[in-house]
């Protein structure tokens, strides 16, 4: 009688704890990008106004979107490089495919947090590169597209012709609103504690949130959900691939952070509560609501920033379009994802290496050899 007569008490303080960490989870994210931000937004910046060879423009993206750790961030300085005729809207395209593989970076440092539990990890790290695996396939199939025609850049300009003249709409994302403050006051405080060194401060107790805000996120989230996840994830994420889509477009567009959407299915892939064929179309829902925001804001300016949102959106949607109907072309970023994880499973210090080499040493090579050669 007195467990039953707890019952209701221990699970409303596990629903508390819970929240408590998920809270500090979309803080430690947050606080990430922030402390990246004060690493390398002027070095970004001087990356992406410097190239015109567009398979060299893909790298740049990746690379200055893993150091800012924003795609959003990475689209703002390109649209305003293009607008002021630094870049032309051709060499804006590559850089744009290259932000969306960049931003699945946040996404594979949240699953580094479960590399301690075996599974927990399988899952999580499957969960994290089906996003980029997708991603990179895109840009494979329709970056050489692109080059060869420049049916994006063109769909592009010809959409924006008609539809400049609209009125500017903006959002405020609910989750910048909660975090935001606290993240601008640790800014503040890194900055007195340690002066020039206080990107490296906020990027360290980021990491400490993160791991430590999973590891009490997937075990309350364990305990909540019993037998009764499969409901509820099919009832909120979708029955199917398409609905899966919506939800994950709905809600990006919300928090206005792909980053954010993606990571947050991390720990419940790693608790082994949502299936990997679940979050698939969930993530390309994000690709497409990450853009929404940029799209609408750049409605009344300058028919330039809204061709560089409009290929972004269009590139998601191509990408799609190209990779999710068939079934065997659908499967192949699951079996790779899957594969990867088995890897880094099997030598944890392989996932290290290939989050480092995709995101950062891979580009950042090869922009060097453009520069030298």
């Amino acid at each position: 009688m007195g467990q039953q007569h707890n019952a209701p008490w221990t699970t409303l303080v596990r629903v508390l704890t819970a929240a408590a960490a998920l809270y500090v989870f979309l803080l430690s994210v947050n606080l990430l990008g922030s402390g990246f931000k004060m690493f390398g937004a002027g070095f970004a910046e001087q990356l992406i106004a410097t190239t015109s060879n567009p398979f060299v423009g893909l790298f740049i993206g990746i690379l200055a979107t893993s150091i800012v750790q924003s795609s959003s961030m990475t689209t703002s300085m390109t649209v305003g490089f293009v607008a002021s005729g630094i870049l032309t809207i051709e060499g804006a395209v590559p850089i744009i495919m290259g932000a969306n593989i960049g931003t699945t970076v946040t996404c594979a440092i949240v699953s580094m947090g479960h590399i301690g539990r075996k599974e927990e990890f399988r899952r999580a790290f499957a969960a994290a590169s089906v996003h980029d695996f997708f991603n990179v396939m895109a840009v494979i199939i329709l970056l050489p597209l692109e080059v060869a025609t420049g049916f994006l850049s063109k769909s592009a300009s010809a959409l924006s012709r008609l539809l400049v003249g609209g009125e500017a709409i903006s959002f405020a994302s609910p989750v910048k609103q909660a975090v935001d403050p606290l993240v601008k006051s640790i800014g503040y405080l890194a900055e007195s504690l340690v002066g020039t060194h206080a990107a490296i401060l906020v990027v360290a107790v980021a990491l400490i949130l993160l791991f430590g805000s999973l590891y009490v996120v997937v075990k309350r989230t364990k305990a909540l959900a019993l037998g009764r996840a499969e409901v509820v994830i099919d009832r909120f994420m979708g029955r199917s691939g398409v609905a899966g889509m919506a939800v994950g477009a709905g809600v990006t567009a919300v928090i206005q952070s792909s980053s954010v959407t993606t990571s947050l299915l991390v720990p419940l892939a790693g608790a082994g509560i949502v299936k990997l064929e679940k979050i698939f179309p969930i993530t390309l829902g994000a690709n497409i609501g990450t853009t929404v925001t940029a799209l609408l804001a750049s409605l009344a300016g300058d028919s330039r920033g809204l061709t560089i949102a409009l290929v972004h959106l269009l590139f998601n949607i191509a990408g799609i379009i190209v990779i999710y109907p068939a079934k065997p072309v659908r499967k192949i970023p699951l079996m790779l994802a899957r594969r990867l994880a088995d890897a880094a499973v099997g030598s944890r210090k392989s996932a290290i290496f290939f989050v480092i080499g995709l995101f950062y040493a891979l580009p950042a090579l090869l922009i060097l050899m453009d520069k030298w050669f």
